[in-house]
């Protein structure tokens, strides 16, 4: 090639100088008005081939060389043996790009889906209990607020229901359950049950009329809220949706920013079907030890896919045993159980 037309920036002024930029096969040769330099291939930091833009190559005393034609510079830096790498090649091939556009998206998916779940359960073991206490009273108050009123059920049926779930829960042995409380309240959420990290299971009257305040069918309901509780579902899902501050939280051991966040997660965000499994599993168990039937709960789902025409509801509180359908796994998983022997 007969040399390649470039502008010369020594460093230490904004003049550039025109000159050509020429290869021996062994040095490159640079000459311009009162400047002439030689140098080594290797001296030269030859930028990457882009589709627009002007090549500059930097030269170690702080010199550049610009060239404003790229396509003249690319065949320049064939000439002296300059090869692409991988990365380069694949920079310009839309076909790369958008294999790793495709890459990322699925890493992305992959970190969400298994991920984001895995380290909130590896971080569930650093939270201590007294944040899941201070959460749940913090989310009680907020809900009684915003979405929650007095329960309109009289005071001895609230009685007769709690005594009867007590009772099934006293067939465990001790200290082998969480500590629980019931509470019920009216809303507008429909048939609902939830549970707050401290152990609060709030049973809303529209349920309880729902179920003609059947003691067994209720217990079996609360029963599977106690599941969630008992394996800190929702501890585990306010860690997933708080992810980027848990770190933080667990390294300085200031939980203000996931007490602070605790009643919006709550109230928005449903738990996974593997939570509602084990729930149910809880469920299951604790009735059958109780002498009790699963097949309250098999009925229970019935009445709430018969209420809504085929489906239960996606009720407002994520956390609500209405935030999956009543499909016909759960209702042939509680039947299944009553089947077996007690």
């Amino acid at each position: 090639m007969d040399g390649l037309a470039v502008d010369y920036f020594d460093g230490r002024s904004a003049r550039a100088v025109p000159a050509r930029l020429s290869f021996d096969g062994a040095s490159l040769h640079l000459r311009g008005e009162n400047l002439e330099r030689q140098f080594a291939p290797r001296e030269l930091r030859w930028p990457e081939r882009t589709r627009h833009g002007v090549r500059v190559a930097e030269l170690p005393d702080g010199a550049s060389l610009h060239c404003a034609d790229g396509a003249a510079w690319d065949a320049f830096a064939r000439h002296c043996g300059r090869g692409e790498g991988w990365v380069v090649r694949a920079q310009q091939s839309w076909r790369w790009v958008l294999a790793s556009a495709l890459a990322t998206m699925a890493l992305l998916a992959a970190l969400y889906v298994w991920g984001i779940p895995a380290a909130a359960q590896a971080a569930l073991a650093l939270v201590p209990l007294e944040v899941d206490r201070q959460i749940g009273a913090a989310a009680l108050e907020q809900l009684d607020e915003e979405l929650l009123k007095p329960s309109r059920i009289d005071a001895l049926q609230q009685r007769r229901t709690r005594d009867a779930f007590a009772q099934a829960l006293a067939a465990q042995p001790p200290g082998t359950l969480p500590a629980v409380r019931v509470e019920f309240r009216s809303s507008n959420l429909g048939p609902n049950a939830f549970a707050l990290p401290d152990g609060t299971l709030v049973l809303t009257d529209e349920l309880f009329i729902l179920a003609d305040g059947d003691a067994d069918m209720i217990t079996g309901v609360l029963a599977h809220e106690l599941g969630h509780v008992r394996y800190r579902h929702g501890m585990r899902m306010l860690l997933q949706a708080s992810a980027v501050g848990v770190l933080a939280s667990i390294v300085v051991g200031d939980f203000n920013s996931l007490l602070a966040a605790a009643p919006v997660v709550l109230g928005q965000a449903g738990y996974s079907r593997d939570a509602e499994r084990e729930a149910d599993a809880e469920s299951a168990r604790l009735l059958r030890d109780a002498g009790l039937s699963p097949a309250v709960m098999a009925a229970f789902f019935e009445k709430m896919a018969r209420r809504e025409g085929g489906a239960t509801p996606l009720a407002p509180l994520g956390i609500a045993i209405g935030s999956h359908p009543a499909d016909a796994e759960r209702i042939a998983f509680f039947r299944a159980a009553a089947a077996q022997k007690l």
